[in-house]
Parts: structure tokens; C-alpha cells; sequence
């Protein structure tokens, strides 16, 4: 039997290592990624040729700063109500854009970059165009210089036109449109002045030098490629990418680039068949290529359609965009977990507290206090069931004597009782508020200026009173702080283990998990603590009024 508390202690570490993993421990270093890169860079740059159209996959490798950048090439500007930047002229790239609604942090008035020039460390932008067979017809790529008719300023209801000719007899035009929001319409023509026929591919591009500085690396979060292909969704992480070109066919869908809070999104023409591409060859790049051929005779002309999404991730937006533009499960580009079906109904229900009270913080606790009600009659049968084990652990331990033999038994009623408790249906409003954009730059009350960061006090210099900051590892707040208390309360309401050493064990869990969640968003902290304080009074009432006989 004391073989079985060693087993039971190993278990228990084995978890700790795992959650430890799972959400704390950072992506790998950087190191390691690039050792990825060069095993595999060979690999990856294999380019299909000879009997397959091919998308021009030049890189520019050299870093200069982003200011210098844009002044390197001519670019018309573009504006809405939610996003600024330009379109360089040089490859008719969209590389230079930012969210004018969103601030880099709390503390600064500089609004967030998205979208960076390719000449950049972190160069991140989007493109379109013709592929052909064996690069036998000229196209344009990213390096072609295109020339603006008309319109020099990119703007609602005022559209651009870029042209570039090959000096072959084949002119490039291209229509690009901006609505109020974030997406980008880009109408492509060919126009064949030569005696040949000609057969181009239409294709549009994301590319993506280095994976994002700000990368959360948590599990129950996807960043990174992403794709809902004839109504299937497709996640891959960058490390995918980096061992193995993923490519896929549909005949509808959309693929992307995902952050947390930030997405690009390319959509192909409705009803054409398309080839879509995940790979990395001296950047991270997702594309798709249409599987048939424009074909255009001489003295005629072909077009193609292709949208672009460059996107914060507001949920009432994207879902506008997905039944105004028909694009299928496009508000999948929101990490909803598996279960949308609650998750995204608790969004709406807290966003609306949200615009009712003017706090998000507020609208935290309120819809914790609504879980519970609505959980009240499940977690009422599952307390009272704990309260009279509590009642019964005297006899438990004095049967325990008694019957040595059936120590095992009783563990694992304890056990399986423990677990039971731990099962909360309202599980799925933490994922809610780790991706909830709207919780981004939010005050609750006091000293939390932004839910969606973690609590900025620290126990280790008295909360601000001590004239020092202490390392990052030991920044644990006032909330992380009254959560932990709130779980050691909670815990000394459950039925105790009647194994001295798992009794040891779960004493260290409040501990450990205040310290663990420390650096998580102080919304999430204040949810659990808001709902261990409910779940305690529900716990403490029902103690109260259960009493169990034993002869």
C-alpha cells in the first residue's frame, strides 16, 4: 500500500509538469526554430516546375528599419476609420498598416503596426497576381514596379488602379477597393495584345519573415496558419509549417494567419477550384492558386476577383463580413475552442453587461454570478453529496482503521469525488476572456488599468510600497493573491484525504496554481476568484444544513 502513495505523488507531479507546459512553458527558443529552418530549408524550397504554374517566392533579406523602408519605394496611401497605411508600388504589396483603434499598450499613445514592408525584420504582407507554367509567360512579381491611373489615395467609395506592362503585349491592371472596416477587394485583369493565346493562374499570397515578437505560446490558443477548406477547419502551427510544406485542395473555403488578436485572411473568387499552400522557404507564407487556367485569346481580355481581410478580431465585424460577403465559417478565425457552441454565446452575453454597466470588469462578475445561478441546481447535488462525506470522515478514518483492507477503495472514492467537484460547466469562459479582443485595454477598478495583462502589483515589495521592482517571476498581485486564499478556503471545505500524504500534495495546489496564474490576465484571475468566493458561500449554506447519522 505505500507503493500506491508513491504512485499517487508521481501522478500528481506528472500533472503539474504537464500544466506547467501546457500554459506556462515559452515556445522554443530561438535557436532551436532557425537549426528547424536550415534542416529543412532545402526541402522546402523544391518548387514544382516544368508542368505546374509557380508563385515567384522571392524574399528580400535585408533588414533596414521600417521608417527607412517606406521611403524606399513610391506608394499611394490608404485610410479608413479603422485602419491606415500604404500599398507599395514596387510588387503592388500591401505591407504598411495599422489599426488606428487599438494602441500598443495602456501607457502609449503609438497605435498597433500590423503589416511591415519586406525589407524589415519583421516584414509582413500581402500580394496578388498571375502565376504561369514554367515561368514561361512574364508576369509580374514582387519586384515589378506598377504605375497608378486615376486616383493617387486609397479611401471608401474612391478605388485605385495600378498598371504594369511586360513589354510582351500583356497588360497587368489591377482594381483595389476598401470598405469601412477591413477588408480590401482587389479586381485583377489581363489584357492579351499579342497573336498567341495566353494561360495564366490567379493567385494571392501572405508572407511572414519571422514569427510574431509576441507570440503567447499557450495551448488553448491557436496562432499561426489556419484555413476552413469546403466548411473543414485546418490549424497549423509555424512549427508545422517549418518541418513540412502542407498543400490542400477545395473547392471553397479561405485561408489565413492568425495572432491572438490581429488576422490576415485570403478569399479566392467564388466557384473556382482552389490549391492552397502552407510553407516555409525564408519566410512563412500561405497561398492559394486557382487549379484552372485563365485562358485568354489574343485581342481579349481576363478577369479575376480576390478579397483581402487585414483584421482586428472584433466578433460582430467578422460575423458581418461572413454573412454579407457569404464566406463560410469565417468567424472560425476566432479561436472558439471546441466548445463554440457555449463560448461564443457567453461573448455576446458578456459583451452586452459590457455596453450595459461601461466596466468590463463588471461584466465579469455578473456573469459569474449568472453561471452559477443557472448551474445552482448541478452544483447543489454535487455539495451536498461533499457534505456529508465531510460529515462521514470520521467514521471514514475510523473505518479505515478497522478495515485496512479497504484503504484502497476509500482512495479512490475520494478520488473520483475530488475530481467529480472539479468538473465546472462554466469551464469554457476561460477561453472566452483569454481571446476576447473587446477585454483588451480594460479597467476594472483600483490598481488593474487592463484585464486582458496580468495583475502589476507584487507581494515582494509590499504592493508598491518598497521603492523596487522585483523580477517578472515574482510579480504575484493582490488578485493571484485572494484567488489562492479563496482555493485554501474552498479546499478546507472539501472532504480531506484521508492519505496523510495526498492530503500534504493538495495543501500545495492553492500555492502552486497562485503562482502559475499570477501572469495570467487579471480578468481571468478575477473571475476565479469571483466564482471560488460564490462557490464557497454555496458550499459553506449547504455544510450548514447537511447532517449525516453514523451508528
Amino acid at each position: 500500500m505505500e507503493n500506491k502513495n508513491v504512485f499517487i505523488a508521481i501522478a500528481l507531479s506528472m500533472s503539474v509538469l504537464l500544466f506547467w507546459s501546457a500554459f506556462v512553458d515559452p515556445p522554443q527558443s530561438v535557436e532551436k526554430q532557425n537549426q528547424k529552418k536550415i534542416n529543412n530549408q532545402l526541402e522546402n524550397k523544391i518548387t514544382e516546375s516544368g508542368i505546374v504554374p509557380s508563385i515567384d517566392g522571392t524574399i528580400v533579406k535585408e533588414n533596414i528599419s521600417r521608417k527607412e523602408s517606406l521611403k524606399k519605394t513610391n506608394r499611394i496611401f490608404l485610410e479608413n476609420k479603422k485602419i491606415k497605411g500604404s500599398i507599395s508600388l514596387e510588387g503592388a504589396t500591401i505591407d504598411d498598416l495599422s489599426f488606428k483603434n487599438y494602441k500598443i499598450d495602456i501607457k502609449s499613445d503609438e497605435i498597433v503596426q500590423f503589416l511591415n514592408p519586406k525589407g524589415t525584420k519583421n516584414g509582413y504582407f500581402a500580394e496578388s497576381g498571375w502565376a504561369s507554367i514554367g515561368n514561361k509567360i512574364k508576369v509580374p512579381t514582387n519586384k515589378s514596379i506598377w504605375s497608378v491611373i486615376g486616383n493617387k489615395v486609397l479611401s471608401v467609395n474612391n478605388p485605385v488602379t495600378l498598371e504594369w506592362n511586360n513589354g510582351s503585349n500583356l497588360i497587368f491592371k489591377k482594381k483595389i477597393e476598401i470598405d469601412d472596416n477591413y477588408l480590401f477587394k482587389i479586381s485583377q485583369e489581363v489584357k492579351n495584345n499579342s497573336s498567341e493565346q495566353v494561360e495564366l493562374y490567379p493567385y494571392a499570397q501572405l508572407t511572414r519573415k519571422n514569427i510574431p515578437e509576441d507570440l503567447k505560446g499557450f495551448y488553448i490558443l491557436h496562432e499561426g496558419f489556419i484555413a476552413v477548406l469546403d466548411d473543414e477547419l485546418k490549424e497549423d502551427d509555424y512549427d508545422d509549417i517549418e518541418e513540412k510544406k502542407i498543400v490542400r485542395e477545395a473547392n471553397k473555403g479561405w485561408i489565413g494567419i492568425t495572432d491572438k488578436y490581429w488576422m490576415t485572411a485570403l478569399i479566392p473568387e467564388a466557384g473556382e477550384k482552389f490549391k492552397s499552400t502552407f510553407l516555409y522557404q525564408d519566410a512563412y507564407k500561405a497561398n492559394f492558386l486557382l487549379n484552372n487556367p485563365k485562358v485568354i485569346a489574343p485581342s481579349s481580355s481576363a478577369n479575376n476577383k480576390i478579397k483581402i481581410f487585414v483584421a482586428a478580431k472584433e466578433v460582430q465585424t467578422i460575423d458581418a463580413y461572413a454573412e454579407k460577403e457569404n464566406i463560410e465559417k469565417l468567424d472560425l478565425i476566432i479561436d472558439w475552442g471546441w466548445f463554440y457552441f457555449f463560448t461564443k454565446p457567453l461573448f455576446f452575453a458578456v459583451d452586452y453587461l459590457f455596453k450595459l454597466t461601461g466596466n468590463f470588469g463588471i461584466a465579469i462578475v455578473l456573469i459569474t454570478i449568472m453561471i452559477r445561478l443557472v448551474f445552482f441546481p448541478l452544483a447543489n447535488y454535487s455539495f451536498k453529496s461533499m457534505a456529508k462525506m465531510k460529515a462521514l470522515q470520521p467514521e471514514m478514518v475510523r473505518l479505515k482503521d478497522l478495515h485496512k483492507d479497504d484503504k484502497v477503495k476509500l482512495q479512490q472514492a475520494m478520488m473520483a469525488l475530488y475530481k467529480k467537484e472539479q468538473i465546472n460547466p462554466a469551464s469554457a469562459i476561460y477561453k472566452m476572456l483569454f481571446i476576447s479582443l473587446e477585454m483588451r485595454h480594460q479597467p476594472f477598478f483600483g490598481w488593474i488599468k487592463d484585464l486582458s495583462a496580468s495583475d502589476p502589483t507584487t507581494i515582494f515589495n509590499l504592493f508598491g510600497l518598497l521603492p523596487f521592482t522585483p523580477p517578472s517571476f515574482l510579480i504575484i498581485g493582490i488578485w493571484p493573491i485572494l484567488m489562492g486564499l479563496t482555493m485554501f478556503v474552498q479546499q478546507k471545505l472539501n472532504p480531506a484525504p484521508t492519505d496523510p500524504i495526498q492530503a500534504k500534495i493538495f495543501m500545495f495546489f492553492p500555492i502552486f496554481l497562485t503562482v502559475i496564474l499570477a501572469s495570467f490576465p487579471s480578468g481571468l484571475v478575477v473571475y476565479w476568484t469571483i466564482n471560488n468566493i460564490l462557490t464557497i458561500a454555496q458550499q459553506w449554506f449547504i455544510m450548514k444544513r447537511t447532517t449525516v447519522k453514523t451508528n
